[in-house]
Parts: structure tokens; C-alpha cells; sequence
């Protein structure tokens, strides 16, 4: 085949599709087995898609007479999906390494939060912060989660709680779409914790009516496009009714539902989330039995946020009666100030050794199904013929050091590639061993 590509990647040891006959997601018994190609390699076309998968002798042969950007040997390593991070809050001022401390000395979330810290001490900070500041540091936090194999992010506001911070912090995340090669879906989450001054419905009242038609707005002048919106719905914060009003106004716009559910306490989110249609809920450390039958039922991804569980605590969610219920199980970092984790690949160790997922579990849950959770399994989470060439090449003839190394993707990522182009070359993988 004629012509001039992007990319060639060649004679990888071990191609990694996840999903191979254009699957929206894995669940169950087929999320624990993952399409895999030996001796492979794969073209991107100059659009940023993919244009062919296959056998290296075989691509070969079919683009002999075709020219490339740029042509990667991949003999002794593995390629796979880029990541995808269905999870995130990474647009914020003011770390809260003190709170660390007093978690370490027993101060649960809760306490802090009620004592003015957490989320209202990030609140306080990011609204002081300029539109610059915050756009350079998560410009920042973006590349190292990229460095760590994200190609796909899921990025949320939240630490606004006021509109004009909430729609600064959006902005901030729209420009970041524009200017970098990383996938971003943009998460409105006026509605993370009641501002100082307010009741729940106060604050419920104001989302619904100042908010988000003021969101609406800006989507229609083409000024700010995003794609989902969440609620904290917890005990202490908005409790269900008001949860069930933002998630409709919301999904009234436009917006996907995507939102926080069953974390600290059982609230039914979970039962609410699939009435509602919701395309995936995060945390669900509390979640019932009928709720995850219910996210079984109504095909809405379960997002399992391994390092919050740990960072705060948390009895672990279940993960595994998920996948038994037929449950798409997606995983996402929960990157924020309470929980500093920029690694999808520490996030799959995490879930495999803490919530007893397989390594193809942890995989196909960081690739396919968190694409799904964020409405884009069309484009990203596998390695097909016409989706995005968002792809990892890793030092490794088996692609499960990446999740066996914990710790180790440093050493192990040697090129990041979005849309057919090198992202990311880590100059250190030639002359180190990844073993």
C-alpha cells in the first residue's frame, strides 16, 4: 500500500489490542481475557487514526512501498493502548501535605473536612490563584500523568464552589484541550462540597439556576465545552434529592452524568445513578448489593479509585463482586490534593493487589472501560483499525511489568504517542535495564 503514513511501530515482542471486534467495553469473563498480538506491528495514518494492525511480516508486505514520519523498532517490547484516567481533579492551588500528616495521626476525611480543610482549603486557594497560575501547574500535572502513559484524562472543576472560580477553572482545562497532545473530557463539579455561607439547596438552587445556563451558554458561543457533570452525593454534602436535581438539570444541557456516589456512607447513589441513566459513577466503597445489580443492569461504569481507598483508609470497593455482577469496571487515580497519584500504572497494581482484579482486569478497566466511562470507547481504549493512535511502548518483552513493576513505568514507558506522534521519549529506556 501506497503513500505516506504518520507511523510505523514494528516487530513489537507483544502488540496489546484489548479489544480486537470493536467492543464498547469488556466485563466480566471477557474483560480477563485480552486480545493480544505476537510479533506485530501497527500503521498510523497522517489523520492520527490507526490504519492497519497485524502481523509484522504481513504489514510488511502490504505497505512495502509506502513512506513514514517515523518508524519505531519495537523488537523486545511491548505496545499497548495509551491510558486512560477516568478519574481526576487536577486544576487546584494549594497542596495539603499538612492534612497528610493529620490523617497519618488519625483525623479521618470527614473530620478535616468539617474543620474547614479539604476541599474548603483548597477552595480558598484556588479562588485567590490567577488563570495562569493554575493553567502552568496543571499544565504541569498533565505532562507527568502523560510521562506515567495517559493519553486520555478526565479533568474536573470543583474547587470554584462559586461560579466564577468554577467557570475560571474550566476555561483554565478548555485551554489545556486546545494547546496539548493529550485527550482531556472536561467535568463541570460545581456542586463537590456546599460552599461556606450556603445550604445544600441553596447551593443546589444556584447550580441549577445561575450555573448552568450560564454553562449552556458558553457551550453554544463555542467558548467552553464540557462533557460531563458530577455531584459529591454524600452524607454531610448533597444528599440524594438534591444529587437527583443536578445530575437532571445537567443532563437536560447536554452534560453526561458522571458523579461521586457511596463513598464514606451507603446513599443509593448507585440505584440513582442508573435510574438517571448515568454513564458511570466513582468511589462506590458503600454501594448496596442492589445497586451494583442496578450498574449491572443499566450498563453505567463503575470507576474504582484504588488510592483514595488506601490514601484515606477505606475499606476497599468490591471490586470483584462487580466483575462476577457483570459490572464495567473502570479505574481512574482520583489525582487531587488528598490523594497525589499522577501513575495509572501504580493505580492497576493498586487494584490488583488491594481489590483483587486480575492483571487483564486492571487493564482493560485502564483503557477500554474508562474510555467507555467517559463516553469515547469509539476513539480510545484499544488498539482497532480507525481509532485514535494514542499508544505506549514499554522496555519489556511481557506488557505486565508495566503493572507488575510498581513503581517501576520511569523506567519501563520508552515512548508516549498521541494521534501517531512521540509525545514522550524517555531518553533513559536505551541505556538502562527495565528488569
Amino acid at each position: 500500500m501506497a503513500g505516506r503514513h504518520r507511523l510505523l511501530l514494528e516487530n513489537a515482542q507483544q502488540l496489546v489490542l484489548v479489544c480486537s471486534r470493536g467492543q464498547e467495553y469488556l466485563r466480566g469473563e471477557a474483560a480477563a481475557s485480552l486480545a493480544v498480538l505476537p510479533e506485530a506491528s501497527l500503521v498510523v495514518g497522517l489523520d492520527g487514526c490507526i490504519k492497519a494492525v497485524g502481523q509484522a511480516d504481513v504489514i510488511r508486505s502490504q505497505f512495502s512501498g509506502a513512506t513514514f514520519e517515523r518508524i519505531i523498532d519495537c523488537s523486545g517490547k511491548c505496545v499497548l493502548p495509551g491510558l486512560v484516567d477516568a478519574h481526576t481533579h487536577p486544576v487546584w492551588a494549594g497542596d495539603r501535605v499538612h492534612e497528610f500528616a493529620m490523617k497519618l495521626a488519625g483525623a479521618s476525611y470527614m473530620e478535616i473536612h468539617q474543620a474547614g480543610g479539604g476541599i474548603h482549603f483548597t477552595v480558598e486557594h484556588t479562588r485567590k490563584a490567577t488563570e495562569e497560575e493554575l493553567f502552568n501547574t496543571f499544565k504541569h500535572r498533565l505532562e507527568r500523568m502523560r510521562r506515567a502513559g495517559s493519553t486520555l484524562v478526565e479533568c474536573k472543576s470543583g474547587y470554584g464552589l462559586n461560579l466564577e472560580t468554577e467557570l475560571k477553572m474550566l476555561r483554565v482545562i478548555e485551554r489545556a484541550k486546545q494547546s496539548m497532545d493529550i485527550g482531556i473530557s472536561s467535568t463541570y463539579c460545581g456542586a463537590h462540597s456546599v460552599p461556606k455561607g450556603k445550604t445544600a439547596t441553596e447551593a443546589t438552587d444556584d447550580i441549577i439556576n445561575n450555573h448552568l445556563p450560564k454553562l449552556k451558554e458558553l457551550k453554544l458561543s463555542g467558548e467552553i465545552h464540557v462533557n460531563n457533570i458530577d455531584v459529591f452525593c454524600e452524607k454531610g454534602v448533597f444528599d440524594l434529592d438534591s444529587t437527583r436535581r443536578i445530575l437532571q438539570a445537567g443532563k437536560d444541557i447536554g452534560l453526561q452524568i458522571n458523579f461521586h456516589g457511596d463513598e464514606l456512607h451507603p446513599m443509593k447513589s448507585a440505584e440513582l445513578g442508573a435510574e438517571l441513566g448515568a454513564r458511570a459513577i466513582s468511589h462506590l466503597e458503600e454501594v448496596s448489593d442492589e445497586g451494583i445489580t442496578a450498574m449491572a443492569r443499566s450498563k453505567c461504569a463503575a470507576v474504582l479509585l484504588p488510592t483514595t481507598a488506601y490514601m484515606l483508609r477505606l475499606k476497599q470497593p468490591q471490586a470483584r463482586k462487580m466483575l462476577e455482577e457483570g459490572v464495567i469496571v473502570a479505574l481512574g487515580s482520583d489525582f487531587n490534593p488528598n490523594a497525589y497519584c499522577f501513575s495509572m500504572p501504580m493505580v492497576m497494581h493498586l487494584a490488583c493487589v488491594n481489590m483483587k482484579m486480575s492483571m487483564n482486569e486492571a487493564l482493560a478497566a485502564a483503557t477500554i472501560n474508562a474510555a467507555y466511562a467517559l463516553g469515547k470507547s469509539d476513539t480510545h481504549g484499544s488498539i482497532e483499525t480507525g481509532k485514535q493512535g494514542d499508544l505506549l511502548v514499554i522496555n519489556s518483552s511481557r506488557w505486565e511489568h508495566l503493572i507488575y513493576q510498581f513503581g517501576g513505568h520511569e523506567a519501563l514507558i520508552d515512548y508516549v504517542i498521541v494521534k501517531g506522534k512521540v509525545v514522550y521519549q524517555n531518553e533513559r529506556c536505551g541505556t538502562m535495564s527495565s528488569y
